[in-house]
């Protein structure tokens, strides 16, 4: 799986990257640990199931986790979707 951020670069999927995005902002929704790294878990799975062999864009990826987080937890699906993102 490939992401074309923004400004056009391609790099390879970095689940770490969304790992952690997601797993920050279940903890600042008040998720314990483990719980928070269940949800994280849970959605990088989908996503990379879902888009394996593909090449998507910074902004599809983050639409599409905001939809997953949307089936978990509203809450969390809306910090996740106003965090700052500088890449």
């Amino acid at each position: 799986m490939h992401v074309v951020k923004r400004h056009g670069k391609k790099e390879k999927f970095d689940e770490l990257k969304l790992y952690a995005s997601i797993y920050s902002a279940a903890l600042v929704a008040g998720y314990g640990e483990q719980k928070a790294e269940r949800l994280a878990d849970s959605i990088c799975n989908t996503i990379k199931k879902r888009y394996s062999k593909k090449t998507i864009t910074s902004t599809e990826l983050k639409k599409q986790t905001i939809k997953e987080l949307k089936k978990k937890d509203k809450d969390i699906a809306f910090l996740y979707e106003t965090h700052l993102d500088l890449s």
